[in-house]
């Protein structure tokens, strides 16, 4: 099996990143976005500093991690959601795991205190990944939306770092 390492993500592995997000989109239970967006959207969200892919050997991208703001409100600048999708044909690799792990290191040493996701209740995988990671539960948001044509819960996760006061 072929090492697996995490790099900066740049602007380079646009196509790339967003295939996989579009993968995840299809596969129905990681997102109630259904189309990815453009590279200049998905680069105007993101925090530049706290945006990974995992490669193998060859630089194949396998994975991507990145962190949105939560608000633009000062009182939040230590509160970020983040999104991590897996090439479907990488997954049960660990490609998920030391993406988190990545992302984790960065924003506690950019001063970030919290992290938070959303995950459908059906992504047993997402939800185990994050309980491991150091995320806990802290509520579901019932029925928050429509998602091909059916309600669909949302389970809000989230890590406070135990090193950011």
């Amino acid at each position: 099996m072929a090492e697996l390492t995490v790099r900066t993500m740049v602007a380079g592995d646009a196509d790339r990143v967003l295939a996989i997000y579009q993968a995840g989109l299809d596969g129905g239970d990681a997102s109630f976005e259904v189309a990815a967006p453009t590279w200049a959207a998905f680069d105007a969200a993101r925090l530049t500093g706290h945006r990974f892919v995992a490669v193998d050997d060859n630089d194949n991208i396998l994975g991507w991690i990145a962190v949105s703001p939560t608000s633009t409100r000062a009182v939040y600048a230590g509160v970020v959601e983040h999104s991590v999708y897996v090439d479907p044909a990488a997954r049960r690799r660990g490609v998920a795991r030391l993406l988190l792990g990545a992302v984790i290191a960065s924003t506690e040493a950019a001063g970030i205190w919290t992290i938070q996701s959303g995950v459908f209740p059906e992504n047993v995988a997402s939800l185990t990944l994050h309980e491991r990671a150091g995320f806990r539960v802290i509520g579901v948001r019932e029925r928050v939306g429509r998602h091909h044509d059916r309600w669909r819960d949302v389970v809000l996760l989230e890590r406070r770092s135990p090193v950011v006061a």
